[in-house]
């Protein structure tokens, strides 16, 4: 003779139950991914994106000008100074007045800072800085009497330059 266990209803309690797990589970991951995001970028590229876009084309133009120019800048570091050499196509000093180099941290805004560059002979520049040790995004303007010469930006880490 066998025994028959009864079958357990499914009741309101059950779905209750299972509901709320669903959805604390799905609030909680979302709560915690916005924790996340929220504290490690600042989500701000432009500070207005209509003006951003109403102007891309004609910085896209300025752009592809200075890549035609082919002058070009060399980025080098010591212990305490950031090297900056900028020539033109042939290899020659390009003509330059002032050097402004800014430091960005890719992720967050607290550690940016600028440095002009000092000029030490034609065509080099030097800031004195030690540079903390990370991963930067380093934008250099390059100006000639108030005009733009060279803008550019690039992605470093103090590693590659043995900090």
């Amino acid at each position: 003779m066998t025994t028959q266990v009864p079958a357990r209803a499914f009741t309101g309690r059950h779905i209750l139950l299972i509901m709320v797990t669903f959805f604390g589970v799905v609030i909680s991951v979302n709560v915690t991914m916005t924790w996340f995001a929220s504290s490690t970028w600042s989500g701000l590229v432009v500070e207005n994106t209509y003006v951003a876009s109403q102007q891309f084309n004609s910085k896209a133009a300025a752009m592809k000008a200075m890549a035609a120019s082919g002058i070009a800048g060399t980025l080098s570091f010591s212990a305490d100074a950031i090297h900056y050499d900028i020539r033109k196509k042939d290899g020659s000093p390009a003509a330059v007045d002032e050097v402004a180099l800014n430091f960005k941290r890719p992720v967050g805004e607290h550690e940016d800072f600028q440095l002009p560059a000092e000029k030490i002979g034609e065509g080099k520049f030097v800031a004195r800085h030690i540079l903390p040790e990370g991963d930067w995004i380093v934008e250099i303007t390059s100006r000639h009497g108030g005009t733009m010469v060279m803008h550019e930006a690039r992605r470093i880490g103090t590693a590659e330059f043995g900090k």
